[in-house]
C-alpha cells in the first residue's frame, strides 16, 4: 500500500483555518484507498465503557478514568500547528479541571495530514502506558523544531530515544505496515462516521466541535455535555 497516495486521496493539503483554528483538508471525498469494510468498522474489540454512541476500541489510548461520563474523542495530526496550539494552550487545564478530577476522559486518534505525521504516529504508538501522552506532549510542545528540521524523522528518532525507543525499536516502529494500517483505517472511520475533515476535531459525548479552542470555548461543550449526561 502506497502511503503517499493514500495521504494525496485523504486530501492532505493543509490550509490556513476558520474560525477556532483547524487544518482542512480538501478533496476528502470517497472511501479511502486500501481500506476495507473490518477497518473501517474497527478492527478491533469494543470498550466496554463506549460514551454517546461513540464506539472505543481497546488500542485506543485513553486519559482519565475509563468510566468518566464525559468522553473527549480528538483527532488530532501531528504536524499540525493548531493541533500544538490545543495541546499547549487548553489542555493542560482541561486535564486539571476534568480528567484529573474524573469527571472526563480524552481518547486520542492520529488523524495525520502528511507522512511525517503518519511515521511520528506510528512512533507514538510504540510507547505505551502513560509514557504515550507524555510523548505527544513532547512531540507537540517541541513541534517547530523537530517537524522543520532538515532531516525530521532523524529529530524524531532523538526524541523517540529520549523517550525509551532505541534506534532499532524506532525504525521497525515507523516501518510497522500493520501499525501504519490501523492508523489510516481509525483516519478513514474519524472522516467516514464523524466527518471530520480539520485538525484538531473532537467529538464530545456525540458533539463535533471543530477546531483548537480556547479553554472557556471548550469547556463549554464540557459542561454541556456533563449536564446531559447526569
Amino acid at each position: 500500500m502506497k502511503r503517499r497516495n493514500i495521504l494525496i486521496g485523504l486530501g492532505t493539503v493543509a490550509v490556513g483555518a476558520a474560525a477556532g483554528g483547524a487544518y482542512w483538508l480538501q478533496g476528502s471525498k470517497g472511501p479511502m484507498p486500501g481500506a476495507s469494510d473490518t477497518a473501517a468498522n474497527g478492527g478491533g474489540m469494543t470498550l466496554a465503557t463506549p460514551s454517546a454512541g461513540m464506539p472505543l476500541y481497546d488500542d485506543d489510548p485513553i486519559l482519565g478514568d475509563a468510566n468518566a461520563p464525559v468522553t473527549i474523542l480528538e483527532f488530532s495530526s501531528l504536524t499540525c500547528p493548531h493541533c500544538a496550539s490545543f495541546h499547549r494552550d487548553t489542555l493542560p487545564q482541561v486535564k486539571a479541571n476534568w480528567i484529573d478530577s474524573g469527571k472526563a476522559r480524552l481518547v486520542y486518534r492520529h488523524y495525520p495530514l502528511d507522512q511525517l505525521a503518519l511515521r511520528a504516529a506510528a512512533a507514538a504508538n510504540c510507547i505505551t502506558g502513560d509514557g504515550f501522552f507524555g510523548f505527544i506532549d513532547v512531540l507537540f510542545s517541541s513541534q517547530e523544531t523537530w517537524a522543520h528540521s532538515q532531516d525530521p524523522l532523524r529529530a524524531l528518532g532523538q526524541l523517540s530515544a529520549m523517550a525509551g525507543l532505541s534506534p532499532e525499536a524506532f525504525a521497525a516502529c515507523v516501518n510497522d505496515e500493520a501499525a501504519i494500517d490501523r492508523i489510516l483505517q481509525k483516519q478513514s472511520e474519524g472522516r467516514d462516521t464523524y466527518k471530520v475533515a480539520s485538525t484538531p476535531s473532537f467529538v464530545v459525548n456525540g458533539t463535533a466541535v471543530v477546531g483548537a479552542r480556547d479553554y472557556d470555548e471548550f469547556n463549554g461543550f464540557l459542561e454541556s455535555a456533563a449536564a446531559a449526561s447526569s
